[in-house]
């Protein structure tokens, strides 16, 4: 492959969800490929089993650890042939912008909270100050979200510049075989990892456990994760009488999270529109799980192809996210079937091998001017659809 000079990646820190994509980009770019991060990791990132990468790959450079190296940050984001920019301030890409040089924004939906937003005055001069002064640019939009093209699209910006991306955390290459052996339990095991916030909606699982229940079904659903629901979940155990089917595990490694992935049979993922990606998503696919998941996360219309390689239920919709899952538990074949596709779109589509292998070939387009066009899958076209159209739209499909 022919190689692009300088490529640099801006983002606040880096983390096990992007380093597999910058291992990619430094085996095929070497010393010419570098991630620059911003800002320290945590000390809630830490507690929460991330690992401080800072200092330990060769491609990395750290601005905020002296002022010699903020400048020569500066003056990577400048002099690079490809820049992409996520969590970072766009000091370091400035200069850049006004020479028109090719960038690419790397972004989650903008709109989290709902398109409301965009009528605020703060939120438009912002939009204004970082996106549409430069829409005219060789600006482009990685898209880290399902939804994030009709956000931006809203005031008018990166139409037709829009790709998907997402996050791509490390896939394990597993013998298929082996894999969906782990799976053969006496009884089925579903499970819901991530934080206990509200916009995750962990009493979702609960919920349809309780209706399985009360349906006469036969299965265990294990929790993984902390946080302000707690306290909540816990009485919602007793409230529901779910002591004998639910199973509150803490927080864990992601390696030890993977580890109940790998023989889960259903994984419930259950966000509303404020998960910009959900990278467990990518992680359970991987792991083989049947996925159970909300329409309204940013990865699902990405990576899920409703009946063939997952299930995706109405986001709110109780008797949706019962049905699906009350269907695998009813086909155990399907369940297992569903699985298996979900680890072939992650083991030959969506992972970071691709992506830097795609990116590099499109960014070799973008500068030549050349059209460098995928059907799905990573740097393909992202479309603008509605958000009141998505669910249609997907399931439809």
């Amino acid at each position: 492959m022919e190689v692009i000079v300088k490529v640099a990646f801006f983002s606040n820190f880096l983390n096990h969800h992007q380093l597999p994509f910058c291992r990619e980009m430094y085996d095929l770019l070497g010393d010419d490929f570098k991630f620059i991060a911003t800002r320290s990791i945590s000390v809630e990132r830490l507690q929460m089993g991330y690992s401080d990468m800072s200092s330990t790959y060769p491609f990395t450079l750290n601005t905020y650890e002296s002022p010699e190296k903020y400048e020569q940050g500066i003056r990577i984001g400048t002099d690079s042939d490809i820049v992409i920019i996520g969590s970072a301030s766009d000091v370091f890409i400035q200069k850049r912008l006004n020479e028109n040089k090719l960038t690419f924004r790397y972004s989650e939906r903008i709109f989290k909270k709902g398109q409301w937003q965009v009528i605020r005055p703060r939120t438009l001069a912002s939009l204004y100050k970082h996106h549409m002064l430069y829409r005219k640019s060789r600006l482009y939009m990685l898209c880290a979200s399902a939804y994030t093209a009709c956000d931006f699209a809203l005031v008018g910006m990166y139409r037709s510049k829009t790709y998907k991306w997402g996050y791509f955390p490390e896939v394990i290459h597993y013998n298929i075989e082996n894999l969906i052996s782990k799976k053969q339990n006496a009884v089925p095991k579903i499970l819901w990892a991530g934080r206990f916030l509200p916009w995750k909606h962990p009493e979702h699982a609960f919920l349809v456990a309780e209706m399985l229940k009360t349906n006469g079904y036969d299965f265990t659903l294990d929790i993984i994760g902390s946080g302000q629901l707690e306290c909540y979940l816990r009485d919602l155990i007793d409230k529901l009488d779910l002591s004998d089917r639910v199973n509150l595990l803490g927080n864990m490694k992601p390696e030890d999270v993977r580890k109940h992935m790998e023989i889960a049979n259903i994984y419930l993922f259950t966000s509303d529109f404020n998960e910009g990606w959900g990278a467990v998503l990518n992680e359970s696919m991987n792991s083989g799980c049947a996925v159970v998941a909300s329409h309204a996360i940013g990865s699902v219309p990405f990576l899920v192809k409703n009946g063939k390689n997952g299930l995706i239920y109405k986001y709110g919709d109780m008797q949706d996210l019962f049905n699906c899952t009350k269907k695998l538990l009813d086909d155990c074949k399907l369940c297992e079937q569903l699985g298996i596709e979900a680890y072939k779109t992650l083991d030959e589509h969506w992972n970071a091998k691709v992506a830097a292998e795609r990116f590099i070939q499109l960014a070799k387009g973008l500068l030549s001017d050349h059209s460098t066009q995928y059907d799905d899958g990573p740097c393909s076209k992202a479309d603008v659809i509605k958000q009141r159209e998505m669910y249609s739209r997907i399931v439809e499909k």
